[in-house]
């Protein structure tokens, strides 16, 4: 089995590569910046901004014909807290933040298609947040809580596009992480976030396809 996970790098996503590592298949978590040095075994690095579309298709063109299982878009950014709506939430900050949160998510699987249609019940998990739901409209950041309710909407029309492929996709909530994104003050470390989201992927099936859950496999309302 073949995982690829995007933002690999810390929080829920270097605890994500950490837990497949240690299963032994091979997992692939892409960086941003500068290769951490490899890994033993079959995991391994790949350098990946979800922002820079010629850097998508470099990753997809550097995987050839190889097959992905299991592809985590996980990769985004939280860019607007404490804004005000006076004052802040600058045109920059908003297309900087789609440009990851959202149409990050989107080259990324659409890149990556032809490698999940080789794959073995090929599955694609969106890290989106609660954040998302209309019953959560609680205000403040605004652009992060947008992004996101967009990466759940993408997700949703994304499953039902492709069914017919033999495609699962979810949308998850990492919960309430204790990362440099989430703060300190969060209910959970990442490596539990971790444990929680691999189950839900390997529950993951077409009959679920569209789902949006917590890590702990509590259901959210959309």
């Amino acid at each position: 089995m073949t995982t690829l996970i995007t933002g690999a790098s810390r929080g829920i996503g270097r605890a994500l590569f950490d837990h497949y590592a240690a299963t032994g298949g091979r997992v692939i978590g892409t960086v941003r910046g500068p290769l951490p040095d490899q890994p033993q075994g079959a995991a391994q690095w790949a350098q990946l901004d979800v922002g820079d579309p010629g850097s998508v298709r470099k990753m997809a063109r550097d995987l050839a014909n190889d097959p992905v299982d299991l592809l985590i878009c996980n990769a985004g950014v939280a860019l607007d807290k404490r804004n005000s709506v006076d004052d802040g939430y600058p045109a920059e900050m908003w297309a900087e933040t789609f440009a990851v949160n959202v149409t990050g998510v989107f080259l990324t699987i659409q890149a990556l298609l032809p490698h999940l249609r080789r794959g073995t019940a090929p599955k694609i998990a969106i890290i989106s947040s609660q954040m998302a739901s209309d019953t959560r409209a609680s205000g403040g950041s605004l652009i992060y809580r947008a992004s996101k309710a967009a990466a759940l909407n993408l997700g949703r029309n994304l499953a039902a596009e492709l069914r017919a492929d033999g495609i699962a996709v979810g949308i998850y909530h990492p919960g309430w992480v204790r990362t440099d994104m989430g703060g300190m003050r969060g209910d959970i470390e990442p490596a539990d976030s971790a444990t929680g989201l691999a189950a839900r992927f390997e529950a993951l099936t077409l009959d679920t396809t569209g789902c949006f859950e917590r890590w702990d496999g509590g259901a959210l309302q959309f």
